[in-house]
């Protein structure tokens, strides 16, 4: 089956003699204005293609909240401050954080709300979600990390990173190649191989590695963590990103979601959601060379039990009929828990802060990231 863009991306090959990086081909498969799938689908919540940690209950959001919380005031209380969330999706963990944050004087006064995203549509949703916070303390959004405004910055990010493009690179028999999208001989579109004159650092990761292997690198992602963390170093502030991934390692895990189905990355190009698994720890190398520090990463299931997980539920579940106290269950075991249907362990939190700070909520201080540390990169795919 072909679609619009899909069409499309074959004549743009064709026409310009060569074929497309992965990186170029998810980023129209995305954000092309007119077909991409974030221009036309609606992703999020029960309806659209997958389920967000912030859909499945509000103590994921109430949780990250009191985390910006307690991040503030280790940092002193700074009044005015930016809390900022990336890709806020439909608005709905920016909601449940400023509700949970309620309880903490002075926090939601000194905030200054500012989303960044960059689909018009997308916009809209979040406006209707935070209708309130528009109304009463105002909300403002930006199309670009660099975009943010000055001052010291607490920063939110839930499924972000991984839908930030990918660029895939193959060690080969004979050297390193770079994985493309070409055209067959029909016009639809084929994967192949093309020899890659890769980073000093990809090379290095790849010579020694086995025929076959897969090294995914983000270079979109790479720079949101040196922009990231080059602002806290300057200005203060913290950033909590928590996606699903690995700390380094071989693979590819390019994946693509089409009605609420695994697909295959070629088939539905702009009909069909694609993501790839994070790598914390070049996010992490990313954030400290640029100044800051950070912790994990460590399983979201870890991270949410240390910010007080169980005792929300239980809280939650106090004075609520047996069948919501089973749905409450349900959606704390799927935050935290482990195995196919869990989040717990395939989730992970990084945590970038200021230098001044030696420990921060969730995160024990033998977890501050040092790329020593990390074990011999297996498998990640």
């Amino acid at each position: 089956m072909t679609t619009p863009l899909g069409t499309r991306i074959a004549a743009l090959i064709e026409a310009g003699g060569a074929p497309l990086s992965v990186e170029d081909y998810m980023r129209l498969c995305l954000l092309d204005p007119v077909h991409g799938y974030y221009t036309t689908a609606e992703p999020f919540g029960r309806s659209g293609d997958f389920i967000t940690a912030p859909e499945i209950s509000q103590m994921f959001g109430e949780l990250l909240g009191l985390w910006a919380a307690d991040a503030w005031m280790r940092l002193g209380s700074p009044s005015p401050f930016i809390l900022a969330e990336l890709g806020p999706g439909r608005g709905t963990l920016m909601s449940d954080a400023l509700r949970a944050t309620r309880i903490v004087p002075g926090f939601r006064e000194a905030a200054r709300i500012v989303l960044v995203e960059a689909s018009p549509r997308l916009r809209e949703r979040q406006a209707q979600t935070l209708a309130p916070e528009v109304a009463h303390v105002g909300v403002e959004w930006v199309q670009r990390i660099e975009e943010l405004p000055q001052g010291p910055l607490i920063l939110l990010a839930n499924e972000f990173i991984d839908a930030l493009p990918v660029r895939q690179f193959v060690r080969t028999q004979h050297g390193i190649a770079e994985r493309m999208v070409g055209i067959d001989g029909r016009g639809g579109l084929r994967w192949g191989l093309v020899p890659s004159p890769a980073r000093p650092d990809v090379v290095a990761r790849l010579e020694t590695a086995e025929p076959g292997a897969v090294l995914e690198i983000c270079p979109a992602g790479e720079t949101v963590a040196a922009v990231i963390g080059a602002r806290i170093a300057r200005d203060g502030g913290a950033a909590l990103l928590v996606d699903y991934g690995h700390a380094g390692g071989f693979g590819d895990t390019l994946q693509a979601l089409w009605r609420q189905a695994p697909d295959e990355p070629l088939a539905h190009p702009g009909e069909a959601d694609l993501t790839a698994h994070v790598d914390f720890a070049a996010l992490a190398r990313h954030a400290t060379a640029a100044g800051a520090r950070a912790f994990g990463p460590i399983g979201q299931g870890e991270l949410l039990l240390r910010l007080g997980l169980a005792r929300r539920a239980e809280r939650l579940a106090r004075n609520a009929d047996a069948m919501t106290r089973e749905a409450i269950a349900a959606a704390a075991n799927r935050l935290a828990g482990s195995g196919p249907e869990g989040m717990g362990e395939l989730f992970k939190a990084l945590a970038l802060v200021h230098p001044s700070l030696s420990e921060i909520a969730g995160f024990a201080t033998g977890e501050a990231f040092a790329d020593t540390a990390i074990a011999a990169r297996g498998d990640v795919g």
